[in-house]
């Protein structure tokens, strides 16, 4: 019998990037999950503050050529890939020169948000899927964490949904701890809305184009919701810690053995 696979879409992990504590848990998580027989890729942005030379990450060369079209402009996508510390496992890193090569992540050196931070979201969530389309590679599960991946639930279930490559995909959505107060643009919603298969309805929960918005988002479209921080917006706690016919777990705490997530990713590879 063939491996079930996972891919973990994650906006920071151990030891690349760490902005919240969650990013040590996507590190725990995927070598577990490989140590525990699934078949594991991970998908992050190559912000600049990533070291490529430490990290050992290289371009794949065969997956170059893939552009990126957001409001009928086109990006490059080069994708890189780094062998996980002590893991027999891939870390693909997603980059761009207009995007990701300053050497900051989302704020510049006078701690002002970047403009574009709405751009650069829509650019990831979307390289993402055809990264993925590329490799053809078809995940069992995604789970998806960090507010930067959420529109990649409502992605699968309508701009990708009769891709071959997601047809079976179940896809897990992690709300975590708010970092920023501003705005992703008062366009953001609309420029998400990136093929014909997007109406305005699906893109309703982003609307307000904040981290609130961006996690009530990923969350309203996944099939099962987890909660990645001790102190979450409350908003959000009462929303979708009951859902009718979604699994959630509570928040587990940072020292959690990780098994009521082998659990759940194993329960909807399943099904």
């Amino acid at each position: 019998m063939s491996k079930k696979r996972i891919l973990f879409i994650a906006t920071e992990m151990s030891p690349y990037l760490e902005l919240t504590e969650f990013a040590e848990i996507i590190n725990k998580l995927a070598i577990k999950s490989n140590d525990n027989g699934l078949e594991v890729r991970c998908v992050m942005p190559k912000f600049g503050v990533i070291n490529e030379r430490r990290h050992r990450l290289h371009e794949v060369v065969r997956l170059s050529g893939i552009n990126v079209s957001i409001d009928n402009d086109d990006y490059p996508l080069q994708i890189k890939v780094a062998s996980l510390p002590n893991a027999r496992l891939q870390v693909y890193f997603l980059d761009n020169e207009d995007f990701f090569k300053r050497k900051q992540v989302f704020n510049d050196e006078q701690e002002k948000w970047f403009d574009d931070n709405g751009l650069r979201t829509i650019f990831f969530c979307k390289g993402a899927l055809e990264t993925v389309k590329k490799f053809g590679w078809p995940p069992d599960i995604i789970h998806c964490s960090g507010w930067m991946t959420g529109l990649i639930p409502m992605y699968l279930k309508t701009a990708y949904k009769k891709e071959p490559v997601f047809s079976h995909s179940k896809v897990i959505y992690t709300i975590g701890q708010n970092t920023f107060k501003e705005k992703l643009g008062n366009d953001f919603a609309k420029q998400a809305m990136i093929n014909v298969n997007i109406k305005e309805k699906d893109v309703e929960c982003f609307k307000d184009a904040n981290n609130t918005a961006m996690f009530r988002g990923g969350a309203t479209f996944a099939d099962a919701i987890t909660f990645g921080a001790d102190k979450p917006d409350k908003k959000l706690v009462d929303e979708f810690s009951k859902v009718k016919g979604k699994k959630v777990i509570p928040f587990q705490g940072y020292d959690t053995d990780l098994t009521d997530y082998l659990e759940l990713y194993n329960e909807l590879a399943s099904k």
